[in-house]
């Protein structure tokens, strides 16, 4: 029968926990290795409602893409989300940021893919991918492209007349990645936030940056990871969430 640690070696295959941000918490984070299972259940992030349904589906493992565990816990009450794991004997495994860059099912690669994008290249070192749209579009369209392939609530563009067709992206909150993306030849930078500074350097710069949702730009990696997994371990059964969607709405 499979146990956590089975899984946490192939996780490691793809995407390596050290490759991870030195601010990141990765890997199991509650739970213990030895434990067998024959349910996981995968999310973007570890809620309430993500463990009620774990504990209703008869999981014994979530696997999310954010840490449930991010700073050091200075007390936990019985509220807390890494009590309740533990309450009801679910273990956590997170794949955050060394998922991101993964270039196999990574979530980078997995937006590039999603928005049909060929020639898709990563960049060492970087939370950065990019590729080729098959025909040059203006930046308004490509918007208009994400928000329906990424099935986004509301996306924002700069300087929507200009052409795009080399397209850089950061999934999540990568809008301090779009300076990089612009001295590496980006004609468009796509991700899930920015900050207002981001859309001013995009003004100076002459290149669009288009905001999707944090959400929207990382859902994109649960099913094809639930697929890899399901692929490798054929005694367990892997599910995705069907209780978590962008926490968002937008009036």
């Amino acid at each position: 029968m499979t146990k956590i640690c089975d899984i946490v070696d192939f996780c490691e295959e793809f995407a390596p926990f050290d490759t991870a941000a030195s601010f990141d918490n990765v890997g199991l984070l509650v739970g213990s290795e030895n434990t067998e299972i024959t349910k996981a259940l995968l999310a973007l992030d570890i809620t309430k409602e993500v463990i009620e349904e774990a504990k209703e589906k008869g999981a014994e493992l979530i696997i999310s893409h954010h840490p449930v565990i991010f700073t050091p816990l200075k007390s936990m009450s019985s509220n807390s989300l890494p009590y309740l794991l533990a309450k009801n004997s679910l273990s956590a495994l997170c794949l955050h940021t060394n998922l991101d860059i993964a270039v196999n099912t990574g979530v980078n690669l997995c937006l590039a893919e999603a928005l049909e994008l060929t020639n898709i290249t990563f960049y060492e070192g970087e939370f950065l991918v990019s590729g080729t749209l098959e025909k040059e579009m203006s930046a308004e369209n490509f918007a208009k492209f994400a928000k329906e392939k990424l099935g986004a609530k509301a996306v924002t563009c700069t300087l929507k007349e200009n052409m795009v067709k080399t397209v850089f992206m950061c999934s999540g909150a990568g809008g301090s990645e779009f300076m990089k993306a612009v001295e590496l030849g980006a004609d468009a930078f796509i991700t899930g936030e920015a900050h207002h500074h981001n859309y001013l350097e995009s003004i100076h710069e002459n290149v669009p940056l288009i905001v999707a949702g944090h959400f929207e730009t990382e859902d994109v990696v649960i099913t094809p990871l639930k697929d890899k997994l399901q692929k490798e371990f054929k005694d367990v059964e892997f599910i995705k969430s069907e209780k978590l969607n962008s926490p968002l709405y937008f009036l």
